[in-house]
C-alpha cells in the first residue's frame, strides 16, 4: 500500500500534514462517524407510523392487537417480509424491536435448551466457539465475549468468508458451533455471498450436529445502487442439501422505518421454530402487536418496502458519494489507504498502513471527530494488522460528513507520513 518518497518529499508532505492538523484541530469540531444510525431525515420518512394503526384494534386474522398472545406475530406483516428476507411465512416469526435480541436470545436458549439435532445443551459442554468473518460486526463478537464463547476469526474474500478456511475448521472441531454471518451488504466492508459461498455453507460437513449460521440479513432491502444486488436463498439451499436446520435468519426494519421501535424478524426450519417459539412462550406472552400492525399499514407490502427503500437511497446515496469523492481527492495515490465502495448497507471500510489505524483515530479524536474503535472490526477488539477503520456515514448532515472525512484524511496523512518518516 505504501509508496516509497525520497527525503525531501517525505519531509514536505509531513510538514503540511502536522500544518493541516494544527488547522483541523483549531476548528473545534464534534462530530461522531461512530454508529451506522439513520438520519432525522430517514426517520421522517416514517412519521406516519406515528398515526397509525389509527384506531383499528385487529389485525388481518382477527386477532385483537390489543391483547395477549399471538407470539408468531402478525401474519400480514410476516407476509411482506417472508419475500424480503427468502423465509416462507408459515416459518418466520415477527417479534420485538431488535434483531439483536434475537440473536441474543438464540445464544441463551442454546445454552439452557436442547436444540433440534443437539445431544445436550451448550452450556454442559466443555468448550463452545464461534467462526468470525474479519472485519465483522462488533455487536456479534459482543454476545460471544458475554456467554463466554471462544471467537474464531475467518478472513473474507470477495465472495464471503474464506470458504476453505471454514469448511476445515467446521469439520475437525465439535465445539465450533456455529458462524456469524451478514450476508448482503456485510458490516462493514459491503461484500455479498456469493451463489458459490451460499451452497457451500449449506452443504458444507460439521463435526457438530447442532452447528448454526447466524445468518444476520441486516441490510436485504438497503441498496445504494439502480441494480440490487441479489443473494441465494439459504434456508432453502440447507433443506435441499439435508441440512434444514443449519441457518437461523434475522432481519428487523430497524434502518426502514424507526430505529428505535422497529420489528426484529427470525426464519428457520420449522423444527428450529417451534423450539425459539417454545422457549420464548417462557419469558413472554406475545410481542407488540400494535406496532406490527401500523408497519403492516404503513408498508402494505414487499413493493412498499422496495418504494420506501427508494426514498432511503435518495437520501444516503449523495453520503457515500460524498464519501468516496474526498477520499479519492484526498488519498489517492498516496499508498497511505484503500477504501471500499459499496452497493448497499450503512459502512465503508478503510484501511490504513499497518500498525496505523488506532493512531489515526486517536488523532481524529482529538480534533472532534469520534470513530468506531481501531478493532471494533475484529473479535476481542483486536486487529492484528491495527488497519481498518469503519466509516458510518449515515447520521450526519452532508455537510458535517464532509467535514468530518476531510478531517479524516488529514489525519490519515498525519499518520501515515509519520510512521514512514522513523
Amino acid at each position: 500500500m505504501t509508496t516509497e518518497l525520497s527525503p525531501d518529499t517525505l519531509a514536505g508532505h509531513l510538514e503540511r500534514a502536522r500544518q493541516d492538523y494544527r488547522d483541523l484541530v483549531g476548528l473545534g469540531l464534534s462530530l461522531d462517524l461512530t454508529r451506522g444510525k439513520p438520519s432525522p431525515e430517514q426517520l421522517d420518512l416514517s412519521e406516519e407510523l406515528l398515526s397509525l394503526p389509527a384506531g383499528r384494534h385487529t389485525s388481518a386474522d382477527g386477532t385483537d392487537i390489543r391483547n395477549y398472545g399471538g407470539l408468531q406475530g402478525l401474519p400480514e406483516l410476516r407476509e411482506i417480509f417472508a419475500e424480503v428476507l427468502q423465509v416462507p411465512v408459515g416459518q418466520l416469526l415477527a417479534g420485538g424491536n431488535s434483531s439483536l435480541e434475537l440473536m441474543h436470545d438464540c445464544l441463551v436458549h442454546a445454552l439452557l435448551s436442547v436444540m433440534p439435532g443437539a445431544e445436550s445443551r451448550w452450556v454442559e459442554q466443555e468448550r463452545i466457539a464461534f467462526l468470525c468473518p474479519v472485519p465483522g460486526y462488533d455487536r456479534h463478537f459482543a454476545l460471544c465475549e458475554r456467554f463466554g464463547i471462544d471467537m474464531i476469526p475467518v478472513p473474507m474474500t470477495a465472495e464471503g468468508p474464506d470458504m476453505e478456511t471454514v469448511e476445515r475448521l467446521v469439520a475437525e472441531d465439535p465445539a465450533i458451533k456455529g458462524i456469524w454471518c451478514v450476508p448482503k451488504y456485510s458490516n462493514p466492508d459491503g461484500v455479498c455471498y456469493s451463489d458459490a459461498t451460499v451452497a457451500r455453507l449449506a452443504s458444507m460437513s460439521t463435526a457438530a450436529a447442532d452447528f448454526r449460521i447466524f445468518w444476520d440479513n441486516a441490510y436485504a432491502a438497503h441498496h445504494l445502487t439502480d441494480e440490487p444486488v441479489e443473494i441465494a436463498d439459504l434456508l432453502a439451499a440447507c433443506a435441499e442439501a439435508g441440512n434444514p436446520d443449519r441457518v437461523f435468519v434475522f432481519g428487523s426494519t430497524s434502518k426502514i422505518t424507526t430505529a428505535g421501535a422497529g420489528v426484529a424478524f427470525f426464519g428457520s426450519s420449522p423444527a428450529n421454530v417451534r423450539w425459539l417459539l417454545g422457549n420464548n412462550a417462557q419469558r413472554s406472552i406475545g410481542p407488540d402487536k400494535v406496532n406490527q400492525l401500523r408497519h403492516a399499514l404503513f408498508l402494505r407490502d414487499a413493493d412498499g418496502v422496495r418504494a420506501h427503500m427508494e426514498r432511503q437511497r435518495a437520501l444516503l446515496r449523495p453520503k457515500f458519494d460524498t464519501v468516496a469523492r474526498i477520499l479519492d481527492a484526498e488519498l489517492s495515490g498516496t499508498g497511505l489507504a484503500a477504501w471500499t465502495s459499496p452497493e448497499g448497507g450503512y459502512f465503508v471500510t478503510l484501511e490504513v498502513p499497518d500498525g496505523c489505524a488506532e493512531e489515526v483515530v486517536r488523532c481524529a479524536a482529538g480534533a472532534g471527530i469520534a470513530l468506531t474503535p481501531a478493532g471494533a472490526t475484529h473479535p476481542y477488539g483486536d486487529d492484528p494488522r491495527d488497519a481498518v477503520i469503519r466509516i458510518a456515514p449515515s447520521y450526519p448532515s452532508l455537510a458535517e460528513l464532509e467535514q468530518a472525512i476531510r478531517g479524516l484524511t488529514v489525519c490519515v496523512r498525519l499518520v501515515g507520513y509519520e510512521q514512514q518518516a522513523r
